[in-house]
């Protein structure tokens, strides 16, 4: 079997209402897909190059990707990191190019097996993961009662905890939202917060000495991603655990805040990291580390299918009798946001049960791909024969 085509899209879709966070403020969702043909007429479908990265694959990957033979993947992935591995470019765009295609490999991979990927990679430990529900962005107008609607709205929909902002408005006015998101929902739903890097470290202690009250079970990204010094200084500092990871590419950019016990709960993106082959990699080594991994998930039912099959395969961290979501069981984000790309893209959209997301069944990512709607939303696309 042999690769005889690669096609990328740039996929758009605008937003009736925009949304915000701490580093700007989307009036579009938007992603990026990659196509895998092969010369035995199966297709493999991969998330992550976004416009930069789908240089990469097409100007250096493809010239010897095409030919080569995708159920090969662990000889491929390390020869696209090879190639960006003099230069320093396996960060940034170069993760995302790796990472779409790989997921797409292994799409294919499953479909010639006649499995699951998720059975490829050792079968699963569980048959459902469990989510917790990510909304509560800043919107005009919204506090305080469209806010704490929608907070409502994910406790009634069966969803065990949520995520929401800070580091949008002044501290105190972050302080007043998590506190009436808390009394909304009650004290037995978990509750997180995420920073995206919005503050130093000083002002993170700040803000977190503050929420303690509210029983807040994690800080995501309190300080800049790859601030080790910041990081280590907030965790001592506070009684929450410290989240974060979603921006990192590789095991190589996990390896120091694992080393040094200064992450509580890894969230790995698999169109960041480096795909399935490198998320399962970064969540074997936190687990020998004893961390918690809780994968980052923001895109297409691609991205959410390749999450579901590695987060059906990580081990509890620690070990229990009855392990429990949030605390050993891995538990995955389920985005709620608006999305026309996530709710259209394929004719089976995921949703949650109890807060709980089956892991799919069907062959390789077990996600059929409408192309008609692929057509609708592109708005780049570029092939290499």
């Amino acid at each position: 079997m042999r690769i005889t085509s690669i096609e990328s899209y740039q996929l758009e879709a605008p937003l009736q209402r925009p949304f915000g966070w701490s580093q700007g403020w989307a009036e579009k969702r938007t992603t990026a897909l990659v196509k895998i043909s092969t010369d035995a007429g199966i297709v493999g479908w991969g998330e992550g190059c976004s416009s930069p990265a789908a240089t990469i694959i097409h100007d250096l990957f493809a010239p010897w990707l095409i030919g080569s033979d995708p159920r090969n993947r662990l000889a491929i992935w390390q020869k696209m990191y090879h190639d960006l591995y003099n230069a320093n470019l396996a960060g940034g765009y170069g993760g995302n190019a790796i990472s779409a295609i790989d997921i797409a490999l292994w799409d294919i991979a499953g479909k010639v097996a006649g499995q699951p990927i998720c059975d490829l990679l050792g079968g699963r430990i569980r048959d459902k993961v469990a989510v917790y529900a990510t909304g509560l962005y800043y919107t005009e107008g919204e506090f305080p009662d469209r806010l704490l609607d929608e907070a409502r709205r994910y406790v009634d929909l069966g969803f065990k905890g949520m995520k929401t902002k800070v580091a949008g408005l002044k501290v105190a006015d972050d302080i007043r939202r998590v506190a009436a998101i808390r009394k909304a929902i009650g004290p037995d739903i978990y509750l997180a917060v995420d920073a995206n890097q919005g503050y130093n470290a000083t002002t993170a202690i700040l803000i977190g000495q503050r929420l303690a009250e509210y029983d807040i079970l994690w800080f995501e990204e309190p300080v800049g991603a790859k601030d080790l010094a910041g990081y280590a200084q907030v965790q001592r500092a506070l009684p929450m655990a410290i989240a974060g990871g979603e921006c990192l590419r590789t095991r190589y950019e996990f390896k120091d805040f694992f080393a040094q016990g200064i992450m509580d709960i890894a969230q790995p993106d698999v169109i960041n990291v480096g795909g399935i082959t490198e998320l399962r990699n970064v969540a074997m080594t936190a687990n020998t580390f004893g961390v918690q991994v809780n994968p980052h998930v923001w895109g297409s039912p691609i991205m959410i299918a390749a999450t579901l099959h590695v987060a059906a395969t990580i081990p509890a961290s620690p070990l229990a009798r009855t392990p429990e979501p949030f605390q050993q069981e891995p538990v995955m984000e389920f985005d709620r946001t608006p999305s026309l790309i996530r709710e259209t893209l394929s004719p089976q959209p995921f949703d949650q049960v109890d807060g709980f997301v089956a892991v799919p069944m069907g062959l390789g990512l077990g996600v059929d791909v409408d192309e008609a709607v692929v057509e609708k939303l592109c708005v780049g696309r570029r092939v290499s024969h």
